[in-house]
């Protein structure tokens, strides 16, 4: 057994707990799939031996996947929030996610394939909404309600004026 964090984000799959750790693993960095548990015994999701939990962490923060079944959905009021350096890093996750059969939405939001919510957010963005000037910041804001995937050049240009 690997060491335990004391605070562990577990997130709910229907039995692709193992599919999308791969997955963040190989899409972010700082990111890694650890153990995969199998049930030892059958359970209302699974039979005995199939993957019940799989250990994984995305971008530094320890996660577990557990495999239990259909009865619940991911919702918005849950999403991964990713600070992104620039436009190129924006674009890799973003496309990453939703290339891999995931949706966009608004506001630099998206979801995977299994259902998680994702805000891929510049820092320019945040930095743009969060200034002191108020109505720079508003302009900002503004542009940004008109967008899927965050444009930071065209925030950096409202903000601007």
């Amino acid at each position: 057994m690997t060491s335990i964090a004391k605070n562990t984000i577990c997130l709910w799959y229907d039995d692709a707990a193992e599919e999308a750790a791969r997955f963040y693993a190989e899409t972010f960095p700082d990111s890694s799939l650890g153990a995969v548990h199998s049930a030892p015994g059958d359970n209302p999701s699974g039979k005995e031996g199939s993957v019940l939990t799989v250990e994984f962490t995305v971008l530094g923060v320890a996660c577990l996947g557990l495999n239990g079944g259909p009865a619940f959905k991911h919702s918005e009021a849950f999403s991964f929030q990713i600070a992104t350096e620039d436009q190129d890093e924006t674009d890799r996750y973003w496309n990453a996610i939703v290339s891999n059969g995931g949706q966009e939405s608004e506001c630099g939001w998206c979801k995977d394939k299994w259902g998680i919510s994702w805000q891929i957010t510049p820092i320019a963005l945040t930095k743009a909404y969060t200034s002191p000037d108020r109505a720079a910041a508003k302009r900002a804001f503004d542009a940004m309600m008109t967008m899927r995937k965050i444009d930071i050049a065209v925030i950096e240009a409202a903000f601007r004026g």
